[in-house]
């Protein structure tokens, strides 16, 4: 009984987990009503914006979790490079918008300058990246030249809540982390960084393919000298982009002549099936016709068998009549015997057809009836 009670809690349990999957994946496919968002400009930036007016008071995040009035975001700050932003920078900033039912989320962007000196060099310069974080859909307020180390009197200024960043220690400017202060206020808020992209990454593709993304940009028109490549590996790219047209036609034509062998060896396949196919219905004719069996063979028995009737003579009656004397007989020639060479009528005899002649006109036919047969069967 205990087993049985133990394998229907775990059916039942399977059950719930096949249920709970079924409505996950309901979910993940649950299709979404079309709708046109409002937003037609970028953030704007917080040195644009007006003062306001009143009291800082900052929120907990108790009060902040539950939610707080429509006139009363929580204001959360995020801050960074945003070095050529990709999907990694949007998903960031994307948690940091949803951390709470009202967030108000404010984006700050650091100078050349700073990220020179602590980090290195960039791709895009400052003003890209203010403009490319200003037109993410998540933004509410862009501030420029953001400090790399947040001080009490820039978060009053301002009137952050909470800072959101992923929760790995952010080891620069000599600090073990960055966000340490932040952490114990209680003003931090993590988000999970998205694997597999970054501005590195990105970097590491271009620099490991460096050959092909050159190649590609002379081809767009770029000069060498805008690409910073010297003479000679100018005209080593060209070469090598020549190269590559030619063994991209040579496989063209391989593919090709491919296909045209495949093509000629189906059509022989197919011709030889066809042949071998007629060839057994000829042979299977002329073997009906001209076999052992064949049907000539049955013809000529035929044709024998009514020869031999129609010479034969009529059996003689038992007992013969008074002898009379008897009436020529008529002249009868067989116009397919009239030239035969083993037979030939008397000469100066109208009359010649006689019972002898006619046994010597049976037994020469079947003698030479039956020497063809021998010679039509051993051919075969």
């Amino acid at each position: 009984a205990g087993m049985e009670a133990h394998s229907s809690g775990l059916g039942r349990k399977r059950k719930r987990e096949e249920l709970n999957g079924e409505m996950k994946e309901a979910e993940c496919f649950r299709k979404l009503p079309r709708r046109t968002l409002g937003l037609t400009e970028p953030a704007p930036f917080a040195d644009e914006l007006m003062a306001a007016r009143t009291p800082y008071v900052r929120v907990s995040m108790k009060e902040a979790r539950r939610g707080t009035p429509e006139d009363r975001p929580v204001r959360v700050y995020a801050d960074g490079i945003f070095d050529m932003f990709h999907s990694g920078h949007a998903r960031a900033l994307m948690q940091a918008k949803c951390l709470f039912p009202n967030t108000h989320l404010i984006v700050g962007v650091c100078s050349d300058d700073l990220t020179y000196k602590f980090k290195g060099f960039t791709v895009m310069n400052e003003d890209e990246r203010y403009d490319a974080v200003s037109h993410c859909r998540y933004v509410d307020e862009v501030v420029r030249n953001a400090p790399w180390t947040l001080t009490p009197e820039f978060l009053a200024e301002h009137r952050i809540d909470f800072v959101a960043h992923d929760d790995i220690p952010y080891i620069s400017a000599g600090s073990d982390d960055v966000y340490k202060h932040i952490k114990e206020a209680g003003m931090f808020a993590p988000t999970q960084r998205t694997e597999g992209i970054s501005t590195s990454d990105i970097i590491t593709r271009i620099v490991r393919d460096y050959d092909v993304y050159v190649r590609r940009n002379l081809q767009r028109g770029y000069t060498a000298k805008e690409l910073n490549v010297s003479f000679i590996n100018e005209k080593k790219y060209h070469l090598q982009e020549h190269v590559d047209k030619v063994k991209q036609k040579v496989r063209d034509v391989e593919e090709k002549s491919k296909e045209f062998v495949q093509k000629v060896e189906e059509k022989g396949i197919d011709l030889i099936q066809k042949w071998e196919e007629k060839s057994r219905e000829f042979i299977g004719n002329f073997l009906q016709m001209f076999g052992p069996d064949g049907a000539l063979k049955h013809m000529l028995k035929e044709g024998k068998g009514r020869m031999l009737q129609a010479i034969s003579p009529r059996q003689s009656p038992s007992s013969s009549p008074v002898r009379e004397e008897r009436s020529p007989s008529p002249t009868f020639r067989l116009p397919f015997f009239t030239s035969s060479p083993f037979f030939s009528p008397p000469p100066h005899h109208k009359s010649w057809f006689s019972f002898d002649a006619v046994y010597c006109i049976s037994y020469q036919f079947m003698t030479q009836s039956e020497s063809l047969d021998f010679t039509f069967n051993h051919s075969f």
